[in-house]
């Protein structure tokens, strides 16, 4: 099977010279279709850095990024966006919605930027809130909502495009135990049904039992 996220040496160093801080150091990781893959470590061990990479969001110092077979660090900036939109989604710990916007004006927002057609776009927003159990939450905006509700807000938005890949960062980090769960419960859920490649950055024990494999990041170093 190939891979639908790889990377391949990736490093990323901060500053130069005496200053220099290397964040990410030679990693080379493959997540495939249907899979969940954790990356555990501690804060400052370069977990957020390393999905920034992989996402696109960063160029690494050195290293190559693969999203299908595609190779995004060749790509230009406009490239990467447009693969960014049409391939990747993104969870984030600090939910990340626009306060002024209801919860489906929000999850609406990644299609609008694909410029899907307006029925079409009503349609899968639906399907996306309803996925994450919140359809009758539709026209509620995000300061309305608890806080576990607006991560599943954010896990709707990032999967309305059909992306290949999903990556979170710390997605249960802002929740607390009860609603950690139900968030855990739903992103593996999501990944096995639908086939999309997960990587999820976490330092929480109960997200790697879901995982289909656990990776660990040691200042910038991954260990399998």
């Amino acid at each position: 099977m190939s891979a639908a996220l790889r990377g391949e040496g990736l490093s990323r160093t901060y500053g130069t010279g005496a200053a220099a801080v290397r964040a990410v150091a030679d990693v080379d990781v493959q997540v495939d279709a249907g899979e969940l893959v954790v990356v555990r470590g501690r804060s400052g061990s370069g977990k957020t850095t390393l999905l920034h990479l992989l996402g696109g969001l960063e160029r690494p110092t050195s290293g190559r990024v693969h999203v299908g077979d595609r190779e995004l660090t060749a790509m230009t900036q406009d490239e990467v966006l447009a693969l960014r939109r049409r391939h990747l989604g993104y969870v984030f710990q600090s939910f990340g919605l626009i306060p002024s916007l209801s919860a489906a004006e929000n999850v609406e927002v990644p299609l609008r930027l694909l410029e899907v057609d307006p029925a079409e776009r009503d349609e899968r927003v639906a399907a996306a809130l309803d996925a994450v159990g919140l359809a009758r939450h539709a026209r509620q905006r995000p300061a309305e909502l608890s806080g576990g509700q607006q991560q599943r807000v954010g896990i709707a938005r990032a999967l309305v495009a059909e992306p290949r890949v999903l990556l979170a960062d710390e997605p249960t980090g802002q929740l607390d135990s009860q609603n950690a769960v139900v968030v855990m419960d739903l992103l593996a859920d999501l990944v096995h049904t639908r086939g999309v490649a997960a990587l999820v950055t976490t330092h929480d024990p109960l997200m790697a039992e879901r995982a289909d494999r656990v990776v660990e990041l040691h200042s910038g170093r991954l260990r399998v």
